[in-house]
């Protein structure tokens, strides 16, 4: 049940509704929505009729079972991670980019500078490593983490990483500003619980097997467990078509909108496993309606520890972004335009310059 309250609700009626569910051992969750108000999410009934509460807007009895992450309970929320803003309201799509593996702090320092000059808001960087092959690169660990505190410090960008254990997540919490919950732990539950009862935000990555509903119910166990703050990515699911590492399911952004008031980011590294592919699709993903990237960024690639043959350089990363200003823009312009909005787009062959500039600066 989604009982949604009005900005001026009295705390009588809060205390009420979460003292009905109580007396039937069922579980509550709060959580803001878009009009000032708060929806407090119960899973189950209560026996009284909530409706008739003072400052009760709507009462939803009916729902989908991921209620707290569902378009029914809020419009379209935003996450933010240290000073940067993803989903609504967002000036623009974020960036999240950084090595696969961090490799030293000198390294990651460097990445994490021209990363930032080629438009990125977030780095990322593996601590952790979860890896097919227990003879591949794990990853640094603590000393992994202590240098991604350091690029935070030079670059002022927050930081994202993985988690892959439930022992792992206090240590991770004292350097990171965004935990990654990868696509082998999506539906690690015990870990979800975990990281959910920080309150910390989330980034979490659809499951290669994972339907869309199993990836909107494990962003319902992190919320219901502690944090509002859940961003969805789409990182390519596994098919019968072996070609690619992974196919980029670009359904899955605008199927997601329509589903949840959840930021959705996608990862054109992961979700193709080719380094030429990179581009195309994370413009791809943005025509689509994400609110993000996350890419893999080296200076050089090829002498990458892990995942080289998919990462870009950061003279990749800008053009990517210097396109996808000027693509957007033009979508945004024609959208307002359709709408009869007082906005006159540029001549199609102008903006058709502007972007063909952006992609051979």
């Amino acid at each position: 049940m989604l009982v949604t309250l009005g900005q001026d609700a009295p705390d009588s009626t809060r205390t009420a509704v979460l003292a009905a569910a109580a007396a039937r051992g069922l579980r509550t969750r709060e959580m803001e929505d878009d009009k000032g108000g708060s929806v407090i999410g119960i899973g189950g009934a209560p026996a009284e009729d909530l409706s008739t509460l003072p400052g009760v807007l709507a009462v939803q009895p009916v729902h989908k079972p991921y209620m707290l992450a569902s378009l029914e309970a809020r419009g379209a929320s935003s996450v933010r991670v240290g000073d940067v803003i993803i989903g609504a309201g967002a000036p623009e799509p974020v960036v999240m980019a950084g090595p696969c593996s961090i490799e030293s702090r000198e390294n990651l320092i460097e990445i994490a500078r021209a990363a930032k000059a080629n438009g990125a808001h977030i780095l990322r960087g593996g601590a952790f490593k979860p890896r097919t092959s227990p003879y591949s690169f794990q990853g640094l660990g603590e000393e992994g983490l202590r240098h991604l505190a350091a690029a935070r410090e030079a670059t002022g960008m927050p930081v994202v990483t993985e988690v892959m254990e439930v022992d792992q997540v206090d240590l991770i919490a004292g350097y990171a500003d965004m935990f990654q919950i990868g696509t082998r732990n999506m539906s690690n539950f015990a870990l979800l619980k975990r990281v959910g009862a920080t309150g910390m935000p989330v980034l979490l990555k659809r499951g290669y097997s994972a339907t869309i509903e199993e990836l909107l119910m494990s962003a319902e166990y992190l919320m219901a467990h502690g944090t509002a703050d859940v961003v969805l990515c789409e990182r390519g699911i596994r098919t019968f078509d072996t070609t690619f590492r992974f196919n980029l399911d670009l359904n899955a952004v605008p199927g997601l909108k329509e589903l949840t008031h959840l930021p959705v980011i996608v990862d054109p590294c992961h979700g193709t496993g080719r380094r030429s592919l990179v581009k195309p699709m994370a413009l791809a993903g943005l025509a689509a309606g994400a609110d993000g990237l996350m890419v893999e960024v080296h200076p050089n690639p090829d002498a990458a520890l892990s995942d080289g043959y998919q990462t870009i350089t950061p003279d990749d990363l800008g053009q990517i972004a210097r396109i996808s200003r000027a693509m957007l823009g033009a979508m945004q312009e024609a959208e307002a335009a359709e709408a009869g909005e007082n906005i006159v787009p540029l001549p199609v062959a102008e903006r058709g310059a502007e972007v063909l500039a952006a992609a051979s600066a």
